[in-house]
């Protein structure tokens, strides 16, 4: 059998496929990626994620959330879409959500509102989040803490931590996202991903960006997936096809699907 493969995390709207998105997602079809969770970042995106949904009904899954880096002096405006979303169709995550310092720490503490505010909204709607964290692991943890209950989890997308930020985020019901990073010579979670077990990694591209090696530093896409699960498989020592069988079960425990 034909392995399949769970891309936990891509953005299929983004400009940089508007010349060939429909060939990108039936390159990563052919290849063997069969699902596709696709997170928000606001609302300018929203109807063409709903397109994507309408366009391929079989492949697609959709998140619904305000990234980090687009809270601005609107995120009350843009939270209350989320809100106004969440409430009208099916979703399969709150995301991507979380802290990002590496461009600016004007927003800091909106970014925290909102995080703690979309993590409740998960809750509510008895949803998995996904955590964008970047420069920021001290204040993500923070309010993960504040929020720790049975009904808290999701993925910690696209993981860069350490073996004990990595601990952490799994003792917190957290999946950790693993793409194209993990082949990058200086990447180093490979350096312990083996004392992680399986059951708590899922897969991922975040394409367009973080292209795996050899195509490191150009655009990512879907079908890149299998490139991340034949670098587990050498990590791992298991072949590529229990990588895809593990990673994609443990998809399914995440988003129910």
């Amino acid at each position: 059998m034909k392995p399949i493969f769970t891309d936990t995390h891509t953005h299929l709207y983004s400009e940089e496929f508007d010349q060939d998105r429909t060939d990108m997602i039936q390159r990563a079809i052919d290849a063997g990626v069969s699902r596709f969770f696709v997170p928000s970042i606001d609302s300018n995106y929203t109807q063409k994620m709903y397109d994507l949904e309408t366009q391929f009904p079989k492949y697609i899954y959709l998140m619904m959330g305000l990234h980090p880096t687009y809270v601005k002096d609107n995120y009350l405006e843009e939270l209350a879409h989320v809100e106004t979303e969440l409430s009208k169709k099916k979703f399969y995550a709150v995301g991507e959500i979380g802290i990002d310092l590496f461009w600016d720490k004007t927003f800091l503490k909106q970014q925290q509102y909102a995080f703690q505010y979309q993590i409740q909204l998960a809750k509510k709607h008895k949803l998995a989040i996904n955590i964008h964290c970047r420069n920021a692991f001290d204040e993500v943890f923070e309010v993960l803490d504040s929020e720790k209950a049975a009904d808290l989890f999701g993925i910690f997308h696209c993981f860069t931590g350490d073996f004990g930020q990595a601990k952490r985020a799994i003792d917190l019901n957290m999946k950790l996202g693993i793409g194209g990073v993990s082949t990058f010579k200086n990447g180093k979670i490979d350096q312990f991903l083996t004392e992680i077990d399986l059951e708590h990694i899922v897969l991922e591209t975040d394409s367009p960006y973080l292209a795996p090696v050899p195509f490191r530093g150009k655009r990512n896409e879907s079908s890149y997936t299998k490139l991340v699960a034949e670098k587990l498989a050498q990590i791992y020592q298991l072949s590529t096809e229990e990588i895809a069988q593990i990673t994609t079960e443990n998809s399914k425990r995440v988003f129910g699907i």
